[in-house]
């Protein structure tokens, strides 16, 4: 049952809002992006898109909570997970959220000046996906693809930043960035599963059910298989495969931890994907770095 404490501004709500006190979906967002960044440059791409994207990835991920918690506000206060969010609890209002995504947005917004016009463009169906994603854990069990979109954006917002064009590989990347979101996506929402089958969120935790392990497995599969497939096209050598060993002993290593299903198990396997990604970011960077 959500709480109705007054609505105030307190700015330490606004940082949990924006989950600055945990920073793990701003990680997992920012490693597979720089990838791609110096992936894309062949080397080092330059301070000046590292801050670019760094600080778009942050603000992103951020207004992406925001806006979530918006339309998640009258049933986050059913969940044990969420139930002590700003919104939830009445700490903020959701004018309060509409102000704050509105800002966040206007930030990323300004960022985009120094991008090209093709960076900009799909900056905005990155936006436009994003915001979407709420209101499809009402109208579908595959919400967690919707969120896969709108995460892997980065990486081929990467390739055409930097190539002011976007090579048929780079969709490559973007298709390996969605399946492994929606495997480690589900790993999140079994956390969940149980109280969003009261409230009505739907997920790919509760569509695959008893299947569940197995089909995170077969996506973390697919998902190595499609980033092999970008190496070959891309002519990369063995620093890049050795970040992709490091993500499937990862992957390995995550299905230990959901062997029975613990919440607690299952959000730490989610969370161990943040190094899946840095794994991927050290080959990717010592590929281009040291590869000769």
């Amino acid at each position: 049952m959500a709480h109705t404490a007054p609505a105030t501004t307190d700015w330490q709500a606004y940082l949990r809002l924006m989950r600055l006190d945990r920073p793990v979906g701003t990680l997992l967002l920012l490693w597979p992006t720089l990838a791609a960044l110096f992936l894309a440059a062949e080397g080092f791409p330059g301070v000046d898109l590292i801050i670019i994207f760094t600080l778009g990835t942050f603000l992103m991920r951020s207004a992406g909570c925001v806006i979530n918690d918006y339309f998640d506000r009258d049933f986050d206060g059913h969940v044990r997970r969420t139930n002590q969010r700003p919104l939830a609890t009445g700490t903020l209002s959701g004018r309060n959220a509409l102000v704050l995504f509105a800002c966040l947005v206007l930030c990323s917004a300004i960022l985009l000046i120094y991008l090209n016009p093709l960076t900009q463009w799909l900056a905005v169906g990155a936006l436009a996906v994003a915001a979407a994603y709420p209101l499809m854990k009402r109208l579908t069990y595959l919400p967690q693809v919707v969120l896969g979109a709108a995460f892997s954006f980065g990486m081929v917002m990467a390739f055409s930043a930097v190539r002011n064009e976007l090579p048929s590989h780079a969709w490559l990347l973007f298709l390996a960035s969605v399946l492994w979101i929606v495997a480690y996506d589900t790993l999140y929402a079994m956390v969940d599963r149980e109280d969003d089958l009261k409230v009505g969120i739907k997920s790919t935790a509760i569509l695959f059910g008893r299947a569940d392990r197995l089909i995170v497995g077969v996506l973390q599969i697919i998902a190595l298989v499609v980033l092999v497939l970008y190496g070959v096209q891309a002519e990369h050598g063995w620093f890049y495969y050795l970040g992709l060993l490091g993500m499937g002993v990862l992957f390995a290593y995550q299905h230990h931890l959901i062997r029975n299903r613990d919440r607690d198990a299952c959000f730490a396997a989610f969370t161990n994907n943040i190094w899946a990604g840095f794994s991927l970011f050290v080959g990717s960077v010592l590929e281009v770095s040291l590869a000769f």
